[in-house]
């Protein structure tokens, strides 16, 4: 679905003082949020109208679709987000052009990632994917598994860990949704517990942003609320 500037610009001013009131309400700056706009299936005229307003962290799930978006800003006008499942003949575009990689769940694509990033660039930003509840076909990494695949991770030399993430199922109760991302807080807290230096929890999107923040998100992954609802 194409959008215009205008629906952009006021979607995005009703996203932005809801995690405002958000952050309020849960005592925390509104400065600790993140917001990612995903541009999945959005042309490259709309990233740049949505980075004309402000925008400037950008998340994508495939990488071919992400590339001509990416060189359509300047190199360091944004900051470029995978959000995807991530194949490992996938691995070397993202550790090019990629900042960030919300959801590496095995070792051998945390591995990849680090043997394919350029040595002249920072280092790349992960979070680990946990799954919180048995899903067919979706990612994540079990937590009682989670202590050793951080420590195998950290040992990677271009990769820079920084938290968890994760895309729980959806839940008709608040409650209930709200208890997914709040097993991820404490999942961050343990491992914070254990002398890990982590400070990132990449959770909450569309339909459930202010729940994620009300538990500690730093990271809100928007699209819908952004762009309106993806054609299929």
């Amino acid at each position: 679905m194409l959008i215009g500037p205008q629906n952009l610009a006021e979607n995005l001013s009703f996203v932005r003082s809801r995690i405002a009131a958000a952050c309020r309400a849960a005592g925390r700056a509104e400065e600790s949020i993140t917001l990612v706009a995903v541009t999945k299936t959005q042309p490259v005229e709309t990233v740049q109208a949505a980075h004309s307003l402000g925008l400037t962290d950008f998340g994508e799930n495939y990488p071919q679709e992400a590339l001509p978006k990416i060189a359509a800003l300047a190199p360091d006008a944004a900051q470029w987000h995978f959000i995807g499942q991530l194949q490992s003949n996938k691995t070397r575009a993202v550790a090019t052009h990629f900042a960030w990689v919300h959801g590496v769940d095995r070792l051998s694509i945390a591995r990849r990632l680090s043997e394919q990033r350029p040595f002249h660039g920072p280092l790349l930003n992960v979070c680990l994917q946990v799954k919180l509840a048995e899903e067919s076909g979706k990612g994540g990494i079990a937590p009682e598994a989670l202590v050793g695949l951080v420590d195998d991770v950290q040992a990677l030399p271009r990769l820079k860990l920084r938290g968890l993430m994760c895309i729980p199922p959806p839940a008709t109760e608040p409650v209930t949704q709200r208890g997914y991302f709040r097993r991820l807080r404490e999942l961050l807290e343990d491992l914070r517990s254990r002398g890990y230096a982590l400070d990132s929890l990449s959770m909450g999107m569309s339909a459930d942003y202010e729940l994620a923040i009300a538990e500690g998100a730093t990271h809100v992954r928007i699209g819908t609320a952004l762009f309106g609802p993806r054609e299929t």
